[in-house]
């Protein structure tokens, strides 16, 4: 097991600088984190190593290449022993349509978000779902007409203890 350093000032303001600007160079990151380059080189690779940073992506403008649409779903299962998550889990995960799996307690078991080309196409997804015979009893589709705040994750520095 990797021995998770505690996070200290500086590195909350790293990782904060790294969530806002994923492309930012190491030494322009440095100054505005008040460090030389290279002491903060070492601790960006303690933080990966750690865990904390768990990779870099870019962020694409779906609209710009063809039509997408969001869909949440919600799925009840027809029965509900651990077997029968596992099954759903292992089996949804792999439709790479999907972005977004989560457990939920009350009036059903999960929700999960699709990125679609169109409303065919996710119909026919949940059609091979639905054959797939994972336990869905019943479903309900939520389809995204204007989504009006979108954060990738909530800023780092919310979830510092005793901020």
């Amino acid at each position: 097991m990797i021995n998770t350093p505690k996070l200290d000032r500086i590195d909350i303001n790293i990782l904060a600088e790294l969530q806002r600007s994923g492309r930012i160079t190491n030494a322009q990151l440095a100054d505005k984190v008040g460090l030389s380059p290279s002491p903060c080189l070492a601790r960006v690779k303690r933080l990966e190593t750690a865990g904390y940073i768990s990779g870099y992506s870019a962020i694409i403008n779906l609209s710009k290449i063809g039509g997408s649409q969001i869909v949440f779903t919600s799925v009840t299962l027809g029965d509900h022993r651990r077997q029968d998550f596992v099954k759903f889990e292992q089996k949804i995960a792999q439709f790479e349509e999907l972005v977004e799996c989560h457990l939920v307690s009350g009036g059903f078991d999960y929700l999960l978000k699709f990125v679609v080309r169109g409303i065919a196409e996710y119909q026919e997804m949940m059609e091979d779902i639905l054959e797939s015979n994972i336990g869905v009893s019943k479903y309900f589709s939520y389809i995204v007409i204007k989504s009006s705040v979108v954060r990738g994750q909530p800023p780092v520095k919310l979830h510092v203890p005793g901020r």
